[in-house]
């Protein structure tokens, strides 16, 4: 029982985290404005693992 119990504490705290980031990065952008849409995200990920692999694009307004 303990074991669950922990677990479930543990599952709380991470989505609780989870949670705050997203806020946390909503805020973020209503103050600057910078982003990355979802087809500069989709090609960058393609790119993990291969020879195209790149750091993360740059954000922008």
């Amino acid at each position: 029982m303990i074991a669950a119990i922990t677990q479930y504490i543990e599952h709380e705290e991470a989505r609780e985290s989870f949670k705050q980031e997203a806020i946390d990065s909503w805020r973020e952008y209503q103050e600057t404005g910078l982003h990355l849409t979802g087809d500069e995200v989709k090609t960058w990920l393609r790119g993990w693992g291969t020879e195209a692999e790149t750091d993360i694009p740059a954000c922008h307004k």
